[in-house]
């Protein structure tokens, strides 16, 4: 084993199957119709973001599926539950921040986002879960230019 597999905590995760594509329809299309925003559109926001610790999407590790997304464009809320790997993951406060990032800088600023463990998955999921629904916290926590770097990266685009 390198030493680099000896440090990922789960070094051969399950890869699952990518969805397909959404095909948009016309009236999606049509910027004079109005479109609102539904759960496959904040799933297809999340799908393709990266692992911070695999060259894997989190959809690919199935970390988001769309079927714990939940979205009411009228009430303006987006909910998003995402599963870590292992249930002693350390990076499931930074994916959650990932995820929440990634939709406060891709939706209108009226909507509510509630990113957070799926239940049961995760054994400091209330701990992460308190931290993901703090703005303050949240907002500190991309003040720290390192931490600000690594979920960038996390964002960033890679070949599929």
């Amino acid at each position: 084993m390198s030493a680099a597999a000896a440090r990922l905590e789960n070094a051969n995760p399950l890869i699952f199957q990518r969805a397909g594509e959404r095909l948009l329809t016309a009236g999606e299309e049509d910027e004079d119709v109005a479109d609102p925003i539904d759960d496959r559109e904040i799933f297809d926001l999340i799908r393709s973001i990266n692992d911070p610790e695999h060259p894997l999407s989190l959809e690919e590790l199935n970390v988001v599926e769309q079927m714990r997304v939940n979205v009411s464009d009228p009430e303006s809320t987006v909910s998003v539950e995402f599963t870590p790997t292992i249930p002693h993951c350390s990076m499931a406060t930074l994916i959650g921040l990932s995820i929440k990032v990634k939709l406060l800088r891709s939706l209108p600023d009226r909507f509510k986002i509630d990113v957070h463990i799926t239940p049961g998955t995760h054994a400091s999921e209330d701990a992460v879960n308190k931290q993901l629904a703090d703005k303050e916290r949240v907002a500190a926590a991309l003040e720290n230019s390192q931490l600000l770097e690594v979920v960038n990266q996390c964002l960033s685009t890679r070949p599929v």
